[in-house]
């Protein structure tokens, strides 16, 4: 939530984080930069540090351990971004977000605010997937969809993101839905497996097409 607040009051130190961090990582040895940038985040969480880790962790998948809460990705094989492409970036999501505004709250409070006529989309953590991801262990897809059936009883739209296939359709990621609550449900081609292309560099991967459901209340 510090990065995107940054993105909005001071874009331009958003883009000095993350310049002196890749600059430190480029200038010596990146592993150890990385896992120096690492132990100061776990030992004080912070939005400067964080956002670093996200560009140079291992496939971009931020883990967070459930006994201590500590990110433990490690670092990846790729190449960060460079400042001048993350700044782009960064100038490019500031005028999009401009009339945004962010909030730290539970989605079922948040989904409460909704009003007739709102749109709202859902991306929770993929059951198939694993839980360590984003600190997610504890997230209750039920009561997600409790939230989503009271949304669309008061005229809120949902569209809800979930698991579909992996392994080129092989496995069909099956998550119990209750009835009638979704009116559409769309396959979404995502391409490669993401993580894949970094365990199976050089080779073409064409067993590793994922999807995803889209799944639409209205």
């Amino acid at each position: 939530m510090g990065v995107w607040k940054m993105l909005h009051s001071n874009p331009s130190e958003l883009v000095e984080w993350y310049q002196a961090r890749y600059t430190a990582y480029n200038s010596g040895n990146p592993k150890a930069e990385y896992e120096r940038i690492l132990a100061a985040y776990n030992s004080s969480p912070n939005a400067a540090d964080l956002l670093f880790l996200c560009r140079s962790c291992y496939g971009g998948v931020v883990r967070f351990r459930q006994i201590d809460g500590f990110m433990s990705t490690p670092c990846g094989v790729h190449k960060p971004i460079s400042p001048a492409s993350f700044a782009r970036r960064v100038d490019l999501w500031t005028e999009r977000t401009k009339d945004t505004i962010f909030a730290t709250l539970d989605f079922e409070e948040a989904l409460q605010n909704a009003r007739p006529g709102d749109l709202v989309y859902c991306d929770p953590p993929y059951s198939f997937s694993q839980t360590i991801l984003y600190g997610a262990q504890s997230f209750s897809l039920n009561r997600l969809f409790r939230s989503i059936q009271s949304c669309k009883e008061r005229g809120v739209k949902v569209a809800l993101s979930i698991d579909g296939t992996k392994k080129s359709g092989n496995l069909i990621c099956n998550q119990p839905v209750p009835d009638n609550l979704f009116a559409r449900d769309i396959v979404v081609n995502c391409g490669r497996s993401m993580l894949k292309r970094f365990q199976m560099e050089g080779q073409t991967l064409e067993g590793e097409i994922v999807s995803d459901k889209l799944l639409l209340t209205y």
